[in-house]
């Protein structure tokens, strides 16, 4: 795997090992790899919860999406579960032989998320208030973004997407570039569990989210339409698939991405150290404690299908 990428997610990894639940070195260990974003909703809340259910040792890991699935799919890192954003990173570890079948387990939309400490702050309320267009507020001189690499992450890409979406639906030629600059712009990236806390920091004035994930961490956003969201998978083959943008992957080949349903899906591995616990720990994720949970921490109902790998 390219060096780039391991170094980031090795860094991404050592941030996201917090969700580490106290327990006795007799009980049973679940690891979970999850999508970064995740990390308030699974270490506060669905992880302690299937400790207390099944009397193991919980400890998750966030970090980007793809860049973990290729961790896996390397060995690097060896799960009991991993739950994805978007269908992708999940396809990877398919290819790899390593899951059969994901289940949707919740599902969010892009959002604009700001700082209240923010010199800009007055002009985002604003604009979350519809008297005056976030677009150009994210243009002001001195604006400091932030996303996530779309060369690991999900939220990377889809940030691009809705910006690519934005320039089509408001008729703005060129937006995607006036905010984003290149796509992998380096002094707008930053890993998938820091992005929020640099935020409520003040280190950056907004960032791309994630609903779910701004609600969980009590962030004020702006709210985006839903041609612009990528909520909504009915709308991918009449307007979401409108936009497309290459990357150039860790091996060095370029690829034109798609966009994909921000739906999030878990699975356990084939190679699972504890499978019991991780099918158990998607059991809980399915039920009606577990959907109440992703409730409380801003996430909507799970859309789609079970996601199968190719026979």
């Amino acid at each position: 795997m390219h060096r780039r990428i391991l170094l980031k997610l090795s860094l991404a990894t050592a941030i996201g090992l917090g969700g580490m639940t106290v327990a006795s070195a007799a009980e049973p260990v679940l690891s979970v790899a999850y999508a970064g974003s995740m990390g308030a909703l699974m270490d506060k809340a669905l992880g302690p919860a299937i400790a207390k259910q099944d009397k193991v040792q919980y400890q998750g890991q966030g970090a980007g999406a793809f860049g973990l699935a290729h961790l896996i799919a390397a060995k690097q890192i060896n799960p009991d579960v991993f739950v994805s954003i978007t269908p992708g990173p999940i396809e990877v570890l398919q290819k790899a032989g390593l899951i059969d079948t994901a289940v949707p387990v919740a599902s969010t939309q892009m959002v604009i998320a700001y700082s209240d400490k923010s010199k800009f702050a007055a002009d985002f309320k604003a604009a979350a208030a519809g008297k005056m267009p976030w677009y150009e507020v994210l243009q002001k001189p001195g604006i400091h973004f932030g996303r996530t690499d779309p060369a690991v992450d999900p939220q990377g890409r889809n940030i691009v997407f809705t910006m690519l979406l934005a320039q089509e639906f408001y008729k703005q030629p060129g937006l995607a570039d006036k905010i984003l600059g290149k796509v992998e712009n380096e002094q707008q990236i930053f890993t998938e569990p820091s992005l929020l806390s640099r935020l409520e920091s003040g280190q950056l004035d907004a960032t791309s989210g994630y609903l779910s994930a701004v609600i969980s961490h009590k962030l004020p956003y702006i709210k985006l339409p839903g041609e612009i969201n990528l909520s909504d998978p009915a709308m991918i083959e009449k307007w979401y698939s409108k936009v497309h943008f290459d990357i150039k992957l860790p091996n060095g080949k370029t690829d034109t991405l798609s966009t994909q349903p921000l739906v999030f899906y878990a699975a356990v591995l084939k190679n699972a150290p504890n499978p019991k616990a991780g099918a158990a720990f998607v059991k809980l994720m399915t039920s009606a404690e577990g959907q109440a949970l992703f409730k409380q921490y801003g996430y909507s109902a799970p859309k789609g299908g079970d996601l199968h790998a190719a026979r």
